[in-house]
């Protein structure tokens, strides 16, 4: 194998490579220099692998490593300690950190910026920055963050990190230094002696009968150490969050049913072997015709998708009052057929597991997951062991949104290390990951909708079809949540809705940030509008006569009996509104509601224990996941207010070594229901500091405390008094165009219950805007024949920092007296009325009302740098 002569930080370095071997991947595997990541290897396209080369920055996962020989690289464990410690602080004191994943390579690239241009504008720094992709901040406090290290360097002061852990302080969020240093390992970060690699063998087919599988080739490739078929699972095979309807492994004779299908996996001394065994293993197919569209699956004669479930996979009606007889007596009456898109979470980390054999026959998971103690019930499962003999450890998560809610490489990586007896670590190639894990729904919407003369609804009548994929996931509670949101935050005495959620062949549709109500906002705001139209009133009066009160019936027949600040947000934004109208610019508005909890009927936990270390520190461990929101901060503020003790006492975790099983991160719910678990526990641990004891007298005490919340009901039970849902999190979102019709600023006024960190609930929203703008108008993942047309990630459409509007953030609190001290859930509504707000600027603009999206053939969606995806959109699904 080559010798590649370089310098890395300063050093002199020889590393030997293999032919082709990626710079990047001679850097972490051979190097162990873990800042730089791996997020779209080998695009080159989310800059987390850059670093500086002979003083520029370059991307290494594009890059050969031979090429690297005689120069001179610069990652961030090579820059000076002053300048690491002016990141790092910059970073955390500007909440420019969330999920932490592209930071480290985000920092280097401001090193890169100002020793070249130590006074950008906000305008050069993010052209500067269009190399990075941030999937979680929306980039507005990116550029915050480079402002203040730019300061800092011309001698000015900048604040320091809030240490102030107290609820309504912006506490510095939990090691966010070690973030922005990529010191803080994710799992793909981890390594362990005599550690394996795995690699996976997916299905080219969307459905095709499996004949034969042949590993020969592949077991005899030297450094291949096991191949695993389903022949070789101990346990149940099928796994799922609600319904076992997902093989891991798929066996001869039955059939593929998506794209993301796994046939086999294998174990190597290094991932390059894996991947490379993987690619010898051969499997013969009988392809047979798929099923793709949605209404196919509900012919008669149409295939049965998958053998556990007819194609229906569910079926959601709520009906209120008389619809007909309404819609009869209405002054206006609007129909449309809104139709949104598959969507790619495109989460910063791809998918990694590594699983090691522990003493006594156990098993060690250390996983990325939203609900790792269902990944511990299902891997358990899946080798026919006890759970109790299964340890589960979260590892940073470099995002999800919904998207690692299902298993993907956890079972597969604990039965390889079942079989090899070794640690085994299994990650996912970007390619791989978009075309195995759920993706956004992409739903139907047909709607009917009537109002009086003075604009007030009266009725609504609405069909939706959802296409679910190959497998269930959360899918029939998606199209159950766009059913009870597809009023919106709106009074509405008559209502028809039915949704379906159907099986296809197309690679899974799940759980995504919105969860259906997004799909659901964008058809129902756009009725306003065109209601609003024939009314003679503008979009805000139209919202103002029609937004539900306390005492008022939600959609799903529940009556709204508190913390309802929908109205308190659109009062907030009308200034502004009426402002830009009057300055001639085009405006769109939209409201939207999200539930916090996910109710229906689903009993939900929320669970603490506090664990006084012999060091003084709390321990506080609860069950759900940290993937970039900000819950393990926000709970140690939720402990510190209680308890009087400093922030930094507490060290929160998430592991088994208690059984805190609360069900997946998932229905904006782990603050309203890990908070109020935490503060019941605090509580126990402040009672004894009341009493006289010091932290030093309660070492080795445990303060526990399990809250369980069942008193929602089942949508369309037939009780006198429905509560679909605990807490409702409520907005109000504007756009504003520019005279060549992009999108110049939005304004995101949202009731947040109480703002426990403000800084990090703004950073949430400004995320979750920009998440939405590209829902709007770039992103999709349009499927041919099953498989997505694209991994690449510019053609995924997510927006760069170039392309993001000035975002403004009002948050208002309407206090929740089920949340802890008044909060709740706010990390899903801040999407859900960007598509109508942005659709309605557009109309103002051009007057063409958009029913599809993303809308690609309006000026704004024109104007971004991204999603600019070509093809025969006829065969697209």
């Amino acid at each position: 194998m080559p010798i590649v002569e370089l310098t890395l930080n300063g050093e002199k370095r020889e590393v030997e490579v293999e032919a082709g071997e990626s710079l990047l991947d001679a850097l972490r595997e051979r190097l162990h220099v873990h800042s730089v990541k791996d997020g779209c290897a080998p695009q080159g396209q989310c800059g987390a692998c850059a670093t500086l080369i002979d003083g520029e920055v370059k991307t290494t996962c594009a890059m050969n490593a031979e090429r690297a020989a005689g120069r001179a690289i610069v990652t961030l464990e090579g820059i000076s300690k002053e300048e690491r410690e002016l990141m790092a602080r910059a970073f955390a004191s500007a909440a420019g950190v969330q999920c932490g994943f592209c930071i480290p390579g985000i920092a280097l690239r401001t090193k890169h910026l100002l020793d070249k241009n130590p006074q950008p504008s906000r305008a050069e720094i993010a052209k500067a920055l269009d190399g990075h992709l941030c999937r979680c901040t929306g980039y507005t406090k990116l550029i915050d963050a480079v402002e203040l290290v730019a300061k800092a360097r011309r001698g000015e002061p900048i604040p320091e990190p809030e240490r102030d852990a107290r609820v309504g302080k912006s506490f510095a969020r939990y090691r966010a230094e070690d973030m922005v240093l990529g010191t803080r390992p994710y799992v793909s970060d981890l390594e362990r002696e005599g550690m394996l690699h795995g690699a996976l063998v997916f299905s080219p087919h969307a459905r095709a009968r499996v004949k034969s599988i042949d590993t020969s080739k592949a077991r005899a490739l030297p450094g291949v150490i096991a191949v695993a078929t389903a022949a070789d699972v101990p346990g149940e095979r099928w796994y799922g969050i609600l319904y076992k309807d997902w093989p891991g492994l798929v066996a001869i004779g039955e059939e593929v049913r998506c794209v993301g299908d796994v046939l086999a996996a294998i174990a190597a001394v290094d991932e390059r072997t894996a991947r490379r065994a993987a690619e010898l293993v051969e499997v013969d197919y009988e392809v047979l015709p798929a099923v793709t569209d949605a209404r196919d699956a509900l012919k008669p004669d149409a295939p049965q998708v998958n053998p556990k479930h007819h194609n229906v996979l569910g079926h959601s009606i709520i009906r209120r009052g008389d619809v007909d007889a309404a819609l009869a007596k209405s002054a206006h009456v609007v129909s449309g057929k809104w139709q949104t898109q598959r969507i790619e979470h495109l989460f910063l980390e791809p998918e990694c597991a590594l699983a090691e054999p522990l003493p006594g026959g156990k098993l060690g998971l250390y996983t990325q997951g939203q609900g790792i103690f269902d990944d511990r019930r299902q891997v358990a499962a899946y080798l026919g062991m006890a759970e109790d003999d299964v340890w589960v450890e979260l590892t940073p998560s470099g995002g999800a949104f919904g998207g690692k809610e299902d298993m993907s490489v956890q079972a597969h990586a604990a039965l390889l290390s079942r079989l090899t007896e070794r640690p085994v670590r299994v990650k996912l190639r970007r390619d791989e990951s978009v075309r195995m894990h759920p993706k956004r729904h992409p739903i139907t919407l047909e709607y009917t909708v009537g109002c009086d003369t003075e604009g007030r609804l009266t009725a609504v009548r609405a069909r939706l079809l959802g296409d679910s994929g190959a497998y269930a996931s959360v899918g029939g509670k998606v199209l159950e949540r766009a059913a009870g949101h597809s009023c919106g935050p709106y009074r509405v005495a008559n209502v028809d809705v039915e949704s379906t959620a159907v099986y296809t062949n197309n690679v899974p549709c799940g759980a995504m940030r919105g969860f259906g109500a997004n799909q659901a906002s964008f058809a129902i705001e756009g009725c306003l509008d065109m209601l609003a139209k024939k009314v003679g009133v503008d979009g805000w009066e139209m919202r103002a006569r029609n937004l539900v009160e306390v005492g008022d019936v939600f959609c799903t027949g529940q009556v709204l009996e508190k913390s309802v600040g929908v109205r308190k947000t659109l009062e907030a934004v009308k200034d502004a509104y009426y402002a830009a109208r009057a300055a001639g610019k085009a405006v769109g508005i939209a409201c939207g509601v999200k539930n916090s909890g996910i109710g229906n009927g689903v009993s939900e936990w929320g669970k603490c224990r506090l664990v006084v270390e012999k060091d003084l520190t709390v321990s506080l461990y609860n069950g759900y996941t940290e993937m970039g929101q900000g819950l393990l901060t926000i709970l140690a503020q939720f402990a510190c207010e209680i308890t009087g003790l400093p922030g930094e006492v507490f060290r929160p975790k998430v592991d088994a070594t208690f059984a805190l099983g609360c069900g997946q991160t998932t229905g904006s719910r782990a603050t309203l229901f890990a908070g109020n678990a935490v503060v019941s526990a605090a509580k126990k641990l402040r009672a004894a500091l009341d009493a006289g004891a010091k932290l030093s007298d309660l070492v080795g005490e445990v303060f526990a405390a399990d809250v369980v919340i069942d008193d929602t009901t089942p949508l369309g039970a037939d009780v006198p008094k429905p509560k679909t849902h605990t807490s409702f999190g409520w907005a109000t979102q504007v756009c504003v165009l520019d005279d060549k019709g992009r999108v110049e600023r939005m304004i995101a006024a949202h009731d947040v219950g109480r703002a426990v960190n403000p800084a990090s609930c703004e950073g949430q929203i400004q995320g979750a805007v920009h998440m939405g703008l590209g829902y709007a108008l770039t992103e999709e993942l349009p499927c041919e024949d099953g498989m997505p047309v694209t991994s690449k990630l510019r053609d995924i459409g997510v927006l760069r920092a170039r392309d993001m509007p000035e975002c403004e953030v009002i948050l208002v609190e309407d206090p929740e007296p089920e949340g802890p001290l008044g909060a709740k859930g706010v990390g899903e509504i801040g999407l859900v009325p960007t598509a109508g707000a942005v659709a309605g600027a557009l109309e103002a603009y051009d007057g063409v009302r958009r029913y599809v999206l993303p809308m690609k053939d309006s000026p704004a969606s024109k104007a971004m740098s991204v999603g600019h995806l070509k093809g025969d959109r006829s065969r697209w699904r």
